[in-house]
């Protein structure tokens, strides 16, 4: 499978850009964006606090896995993931197969930085406070995410448009090679 038939496939914590850079990188490559999170409350008329009060987390974790199975079926797309895509080992196994994993990596406090109080976006840990939450879960996933990547972004005190360009950079020194 050649460069441009892979997916380029983005991770990261929430907030991390994964969206954002995604909808760059499509224009830039004329590809598709997928953006993961949307596609989930497409597919189920639900919002992703909606189904988690609902159903809880685990359903939730159910229904991204099937999504992510689906996605990675698909040739030549941008996929923008939802941060816990890498809870599960299948997940990570279906789109290193058929896409070039980037990890867009982010401190918490840039994390808290770009979501604030976002409504959207569920306690993942059910602690007290905003960081907190993202200090545990930023800690339960970083080895996860660096074991998905092929490449590691480093997003703090860039642009979105700058970590496009990097990632547009990695794929053209990668289709000479």
């Amino acid at each position: 499978m050649t460069t441009s038939e892979k997916n380029i496939v983005l991770i990261g914590m929430r907030g991390s850009g994964k969206t954002t850079v995604g909808a760059i990188l499509a224009g830039r490559l004329h590809r598709e964006l997928i953006p993961m999170d949307a596609l989930i409350v497409y597919e189920t008329g639900m919002t992703i606090p909606q189904i988690v009060e609902t159903c809880g987390w685990t359903r939730f974790r159910e229904i991204e896995s099937q999504v992510t199975q689906k996605v990675a079926r698909l040739r030549g797309i941008i996929n923008a993931t939802g941060g816990g895509v890498v809870l599960n080992p299948e997940n990570i196994g279906a789109l290193r197969a058929t896409g070039i994993i980037f990890w867009l990596a982010i401190s918490v406090d840039n994390i808290l930085h770009r979501i604030g109080e976002d409504a959207n976006r569920p306690s993942l840990t059910g602690r007290a406070s905003r960081r907190d939450d993202m200090v545990a879960t930023l800690e339960e996933r970083e080895a996860l995410y660096r074991q998905a990547a092929h490449y590691i972004i480093d997003t703090n005190g860039k642009s979105q448009e700058h970590i496009a360009e990097e990632i547009v950079r990695i794929l053209q020194e990668k289709e000479k090679s």
